[in-house]
C-alpha cells in the first residue's frame, strides 16, 4: 500500500513498523471529529476557491456516508494506513474516487490531529461540568435532609468539635465548584482552532482560519502556526484539572469508607454499591469508593506521562506526541464513569 508521504523512499519498512508506529488502535475514537474538521476544511477551499463547489459538494457528502458507517460501526481501520487521518481519506477515495484526494489540499495530519483533539476535549469537557453540576445538586440535596443531623468534626483524625453532616458534606460541593471552574476556564484553550497551520508554517493556498474556526464553533485561532500544531498545554490542563477533581473525589471516597467501618458505624453503604465475602458473610466492602479512589492513581499517571513526553521536545510536531492521546481518552472514561 503506497503511503501518502512515501514520494521519496524506494524501500519497504520492517513488518513490525507499520504496526508500532500506527495510533489508528485508539486515535479512531476520534472518527466524528476528524469527519467533522473535514467537512469544515472542503466547504472552507470551496468558498476560497481552491477546489470547486461541486468538488466540495461530493467530498463532503462522501464525508456524511462515511461518518455514518462509522457511527454504525462499519468502517474498517487499517495498520498500515497509520492513522485516522490516513483511514478516513483513504475510505473517502476509495467511495467518490480521486476527488477525494483533494481534501489533503492546504494542510497536513499536523494541524489535523490537533483539531480533533480540541474538538474531542470541547464536546467532553462540557459533559464532564454538567456531570458535576448533577453531583452538586446530589450533594445539596443529601445537605438538606441532614441540616439537624450531627457529627463530630476532626483534626489531625480526632475528634474536634461538633458539626452539622450537612455543613461537611457541602464541603464537597464547593470543592467539586471549583472543579467546575476550571473546567470552564480551560475552555478558552481548548476552544481555538488549529486548523491551517499546515505541517508548521502554514500554506500558500489562500485558506481562511477564521471561516473553518467559526464552522466548527471555536472562539478564535492560534495565532502563531508553530504553536497551533506543537501545544498540548490544553491537554495537560485537562488531566491536571481532572487530577484535581479526582483527589477531590477520592477524599469524599475515604471518607465514606472510614464511616461505613465498623470502627466509625457513622453510614451503611447500600446494597446496590457494595460486594460481599464468600467466607465472610457479615462483611459489606465498599469497593465502588476504593475503586473510585484507586484510579485517582490512574489520572495522576496520565498527567506526569504526558509531562515527561512534552518536557524535551523541540518545535514543532515530532512522533512522541502521538503518546498525547491514551491518556486523554483514559481519562475521559475515568472521570466520566464514577
Amino acid at each position: 500500500m503506497k503511503k501518502l508521504w512515501g514520494g521519496r523512499f524506494t524501500g519497504s519498512a520492517e513488518e513490525w513498523v507499520d504496526e508500532f508506529g500506527a495510533s489508528i488502535g485508539f486515535d479512531q475514537e476520534l472518527a466524528d471529529q476528524d469527519i467533522e474538521g473535514s467537512i469544515a476544511h472542503a466547504t472552507m477551499l470551496a468558498k476560497c476557491g481552491v477546489i470547486t463547489e461541486s468538488e466540495a459538494e461530493v467530498i463532503i457528502q462522501g464525508l456524511i456516508t462515511l461518518k455514518q458507517k462509522a457511527d454504525k460501526g462499519e468502517l474498517e481501520y487499517s495498520a498500515k494506513l497509520e492513522d485516522i487521518h490516513l483511514n478516513i481519506e483513504h475510505h473517502l477515495t476509495e467511495l467518490i474516487g480521486p476527488t477525494g484526494g483533494k481534501l489533503h489540499t492546504a494542510r497536513s495530519r499536523n494541524d489535523q490531529v490537533a483539531t480533533d483533539m480540541h474538538l474531542y476535549l470541547k464536546a467532553q469537557v462540557s459533559e464532564i461540568i454538567e456531570l458535576i453540576t448533577e453531583f452538586q445538586k446530589n450533594i445539596v440535596h443529601q445537605a438538606e435532609r441532614n441540616i439537624e443531623t450531627l457529627m463530630p468534626g476532626y483534626t489531625h483524625l480526632q475528634r474536634a468539635q461538633p458539626i452539622s453532616f450537612a455543613h461537611h458534606l457541602m464541603a464537597y460541593f464547593w470543592m467539586l465548584d471549583r472543579d467546575k471552574q476550571r473546567y470552564m476556564d480551560s475552555m478558552k484553550r481548548i476552544n481555538l482552532s488549529p486548523l491551517g497551520a499546515g505541517a508548521l508554517a502554514g500554506t500558500t493556498f489562500p485558506i481562511d482560519r477564521h471561516m473553518t474556526a467559526e464552522i466548527l464553533g471555536f472562539d478564535g485561532i492560534y495565532e502563531n502556526s508553530l504553536d497551533a500544531v506543537s501545544d498540548r498545554d490544553f491537554i495537560l490542563e485537562f488531566l491536571s484539572g481532572s487530577s484535581i477533581l479526582m483527589m477531590h473525589l477520592s477524599r469524599l471516597c475515604e471518607e465514606i469508607i472510614l464511616w461505613s467501618s465498623q470502627e466509625f458505624q457513622f453510614i451503611e453503604l447500600s446494597d446496590a454499591f457494595t460486594t460481599g465475602s464468600s467466607i465472610m458473610p457479615q462483611k459489606k466492602n465498599p469497593d465502588m469508593a476504593e475503586l473510585i479512589r484507586g484510579k485517582t492513581g490512574r489520572v495522576y499517571g496520565s498527567l506526569m506521562g504526558l509531562l515527561t513526553v512534552l518536557k524535551g521536545l523541540p518545535l514543532a510536531y515530532n512522533k512522541d506526541m502521538q503518546e498525547d492521546k491514551e491518556g486523554m481518552f483514559d481519562t475521559v472514561k475515568t472521570v466520566k464513569v464514577p
